[in-house]
């Protein structure tokens, strides 16, 4: 038999389950529809609290216990609004009876009182006269009298305060009342923040009106910082007059009967700071316009002291106070000023940040500062090069341990990145090994001619020849260290010979036409920085970390050094740098100081030109002085070519 066919909401309605209760939800047609924001926003509820408003809260009451005075927190709030003593007693009661008994023993205290004072005399009335006296007279007139002061009249006054007003209040609760109550509340929110937000933008208002300080008062003015600034130096130099008649005159006259060429340092000035204590030297750059001025970088190389940074730039004009400070989130690692608009200087931070200040400006503020929105690095950012083939925009280069190479642009109102290249690790073997990640850059230097041509060093140990133009791969690969190399420099005249340093105590000489190195210098302690004299294309610096300068002049001596001088006492040298048109060399150290050193006759031979010490110029310039260096190198070339097939 065919199943019968159910008709359409016939099996609902017989599931339908009739006890279950309908809700139903009534909205009022006058309801007020609330946004959800204004739904979830808290309102302060109204609450009557039975605390006395008048009690005290600071009440405090003196401890023996403890010795010390102490907060009393436990406050009466009970108000005695009014008090009547009663004067009506009720018969046969404990207190009538008392108030007998005390009306008893007065009345019988003023018996016995009275008693005491009577006197037991009987007094006669005399009836007759009075006898008369005979008045004696006084051939001296004599009289006798007695006086007595009055006792002082005492009264007693009381004075009271007025009772405060009292007032009766008396009002219904009804839902209204609380609701117009509530309302009212709202609107005074609204009008406070409508009234402040008036009051911001008058304030704005007379900022903007208002003149600055430094156009009405002259004491605030441009010209009497210069006039001030001027007056610093001037009472500076007079103060140390000895040392700066030492840096523009002082020659060393024993170097004429020294052997082998060998030359001493002059220390002329420390340049420290009590911001910078604490803090250690990470980065040093001359600037390239105004040869005075240099700039400092202080970090920390200890992952684990990690802290704020700052940047400090010095003149030689005024040694005791930097001309500017700057101070940064996290510890400087590098910076670089721009060869053309001398004012931009370029900070890498060791959170991976970079920056860019212009030392002119009135705030402390980086006007470009890399986010993660812009792809900032992920590790410290160990060197930072400003682009100088770039037309239009300004741009710099950065390289971080995170293993890139990154080119960043100076837009109109922000930072923009572009990845130049990523650090491959290399495997140093003909086939594939399969090794992934990305190799630890610490250094790199552009080319002193070809812009196109730079040098990367790497944690491995490696340099690695790169070029914008191929930035896929590396164009060579020169492999000499065993450690991390901290330092490359490109020469300064020649075209194919560079130099590095490492953390396994060597110092390297490069021709970047031939993989091996052509000389190296052992100098029995970690390298930390090596830099090329600007003045001669065979005189090289390095400092180690014992706290020793080595400074080499290989035309001279290519075995060992002509000046070895230990700089800092307790104290580890971290980078150097050569002025370009003095003879000065300064070391920067892990106590946050840098020194000044002046160079002696035998270290620069190449800068032997007429000129104070401040403006020294070498013999011969131009296309003259570059073809005499580098014919001086190309002679020491020839000459280990030739040691070496011998």
């Amino acid at each position: 038999m065919p199943p019968r066919k159910t008709e359409p909401g016939a099996e609902e309605a017989m599931n339908f389950d009739f006890d279950m209760p309908v809700i139903i939800n009534v909205k009022p047609e006058d309801q007020l529809d609330l946004a959800p924001e204004e739904l979830e926003k808290e309102v302060e509820p109204r609450v009557l609290y039975p605390n006395n408003p008048r009690a005290a809260h600071n009440v405090t009451q003196y401890s023996y216990r403890e010795q010390c005075f102490k907060k009393d927190d436990q406050v009466e709030q009970m108000v005695m609004h009014l008090t009547t003593d009663a004067t009506i007693l009720k018969k046969g009661s404990a207190e009538e009876a008392s108030q007998q008994e005390i009306l008893k023993r007065k009345k019988e205290e003023q018996e016995r009182r009275n008693a005491q004072e009577a006197v037991d005399v009987t007094i006669v009335e005399y009836d007759g006269e009075a006898a008369k006296k005979n008045t004696l007279r006084n051939q001296f007139n004599f009289s006798e009298r007695a006086s007595q002061t009055y006792n002082e009249v005492q009264r007693t006054r009381v004075a009271a305060t007025q009772p405060p007003l009292c007032k009766d209040f008396a009002e219904s609760v009804t839902q209204w009342i609380i609701y117009d109550s509530y309302m009212k509340d709202i609107e005074a929110a609204e009008q406070a923040k409508r009234n402040a937000k008036e009051k911001k933008s008058n304030v704005n208002l007379e900022l903007d009106t208002k003149k600055k300080p430094s156009e009405s008062d002259p004491i605030y003015s441009d010209a009497m910082k210069l006039s001030i600034k001027l007056m610093e130096r001037m009472v500076n130099q007079n103060a140390e007059s000895e040392i700066y008649h030492d840096f523009k005159f002082w020659e060393d006259k024993s170097d004429e009967f020294r052997q082998d060429g060998e030359g001493t340092l002059l220390p002329l000035w420390r340049f420290t700071s009590e911001k910078v204590k604490r803090k250690q030297v990470t980065a040093i750059r001359w600037n390239p316009k105004f040869t005075d001025l240099f700039a400092v970088g202080f970090g920390s190389y200890d992952f684990m002291r990690q802290g704020s940074g700052c940047i400090c730039c010095y003149s030689l004009k005024n040694t005791k106070f930097p001309e500017y400070i700057f101070n940064t989130e996290s510890g400087v690692c590098s910076l670089d000023w721009h060869p053309e608009r001398a004012a931009l200087l370029a900070v890498g931070l060791y959170d991976g940040t970079v920056m860019v200040y212009d030392v002119r400006g009135k705030t402390k503020k980086p006007v470009y500062a890399s986010t993660i929105r812009t792809n900032k690095h992920t590790d410290p950012v160990w060197e930072v090069r400003w682009n100088t083939s770039s037309e239009g925009t300004l741009s710099f280069y950065s390289i971080s341990a995170d293993g890139r190479v990154t080119i960043w642009l100076l837009m109109k109102d922000k930072l923009e990145s572009e990845e130049l290249m990523a650090l491959k690790l290399h495997s140093g073997e003909e086939e594939d090994t399969g090794l992934t990640g990305l190799a630890g850059g610490l250094c790199f230097d552009f080319h002193k001619t070809n812009e196109d041509l730079f040098l990367i060093g790497t944690e491995e140990g490696r340099i690695h020849k790169c070029s914008k133009s191929y930035s896929g791969q590396y164009l060579d690969t020169y492999e000499g260290h065993s450690m991390a190399v901290y330092s490359v420099r490109w020469n300064h005249f020649h075209a194919n010979i560079f130099i590095s340093s490492s953390a396994d105590w060597t110092v390297k000489l490069w021709d970047h036409n031939v993989k091996t190195p052509i000389m190296s210098f052992d100098l029995a302690q970690q390298v930390g920085d090596v830099a090329w004299a600007p003045y001669s294309s065979t005189v090289f610096a390095a400092i180690t970390s014992d706290g020793v300068t080595h400074v080499y002049d290989l035309s001279i001596n290519r075995n060992g050094a002509l000046c070895w001088q230990k700089v800092v006492a307790k104290a580890k040298c971290t980078h150097l740098s050569f002025a370009s048109s003095s003879p000065i060399l300064i070391v920067g150290d892990d106590r946050g100081g840098v020194t000044s050193l002046k160079l002696s006759p035998n270290l620069r031979k190449s800068m032997t030109g007429t000129g104070s010490g401040e403006t020294y110029e070498p013999a011969k310039t131009g296309d003259a002085l570059v073809e005499q260096e580098i014919d001086a190198m190309e002679t020491l070339l020839s000459m280990v070519v030739e040691t070496t097939e011998n």
